[in-house]
């Protein structure tokens, strides 16, 4: 039974305990009342690996609201967080967790185009970083939830060569990754990438996408290693200089761990933690490639990624620290 069907049953039901100021509620509270006990053990339940959602529902659902706004108040003492935003980060990755990972998946690519404006970055993330059979299988999962194609609402709510380069990988008809070595093909790509771009005036942005949405990232690390050959920029140094905004992202995105290690580092720094980052991240990638992701992380910001979300969450979701041991992260 999911937390909220769970909450909103136990709200509809009678209790045998102390009648509540209007004898209609169904929320009885409990005698004996303990703000600092009841604000410890919700403490407790978040910080257990996946949420202790029993132990939540019993406390929020046998008390009166006077005395869960008592228990929120001496929550937020403890911890200097307040309880509701503890309570969605905690859950949100509890529930993401359950998701397959195209569930997941499919489910955040509709949340980025749904109602006005598009959240791009997330597009860029899950459309950039995934293998061909992970999205053909977020399509035919997107598809069956949604049931409308996933190109289709990437149509609709984008547009230009940003638009083209998303439904393009959207396909997931990239060259896999193998063990011959073109060196010929590779010398073509990174010269027409250059001819394209840093060599003309104004970038033949079709022809990237052409290269770009064809080739294998292992392909790809040897055509930009040739590059610099040809070029007095790398590529990474071209691209931010011949594209702006989500089309940049999307091409910077060809170095995943490096540009996941930049949203996980973007999401935590300044005032403020992007909470729906940092957790689509963890959640999406902690059984896929965070050991590349951490080690990109390290390596660029000199200290641990498990460093900067235990200064950050200040201990809100310890389930992420499990994936990041502090000896290694």
């Amino acid at each position: 039974m999911s937390t909220v069907h769970e909450i909103l049953c136990k709200l509809s039901l009678e209790g045998e305990h102390s009648t509540p100021p209007s004898a209609y509620g169904s929320a009885k509270a409990y005698n004996n009342f303990d703000p600092e006990q009841d604000a410890l053990n919700i403490e407790m339940a978040i910080k257990t690996k996946g949420v202790d959602e029993i132990t939540t529902v019993d406390i929020l659902t046998n008390h009166s609201n006077a005395r869960r706004q008592d228990i929120a108040f001496t929550y937020q003492r403890r911890t200097k967080k307040e309880l509701v935003s503890a309570l969605k980060l905690a859950l949100s990755v509890a529930l993401g967790l359950l998701k397959t990972p195209a569930q997941y998946d499919a489910s955040e690519l509709k949340a980025s185009m749904k109602g006005l404006g598009t959240d791009e970055d997330s597009l860029i993330e899950i459309i950039c970083s995934t293998t061909n059979q992970e999205l053909q299988e977020i399509n035919r999962v997107y598809k069956e939830m949604y049931k409308t194609d996933l190109e289709k609402d990437i149509i609709s709510d984008t547009s230009g060569d940003f638009c083209k380069l998303m439904v393009a990988l959207a396909k997931g008809r990239r060259a896999e990754d193998g063990s011959v070595i073109d060196y010929e093909l590779i010398e073509q790509d990174a010269q027409d990438l250059y001819d394209a771009g840093v060599k003309r005036k104004g970038t033949d942005v079709p022809k990237w996408i052409s290269i770009m949405t064809k080739r294998s990232m292992f392909h790809f690390q040897k055509v930009f290693d040739s590059y610099k050959s040809y070029s007095p920029h790398d590529m990474l140094e071209s691209i931010k200089k011949e594209v702006k905004g989500d089309l940049e992202n999307a091409f910077l995105n060809l170095n995943k761990s490096l540009y996941f290690a930049d949203q996980l580092y973007n999401s935590m720094k300044g005032k403020g933690t992007q909470d729906k980052v940092l957790i689509r991240i963890m959640v999406s990638h902690n059984e896929v490639d965070m050991l590349k992701i951490r080690s990109e992380f390290k390596r660029k910001y000199s200290k641990s990624l498990y460093y900067y979300i235990q200064q950050d969450t200040k201990g809100t979701i310890p389930v992420w620290w499990r994936w990041l041991k502090p000896d290694t992260a």
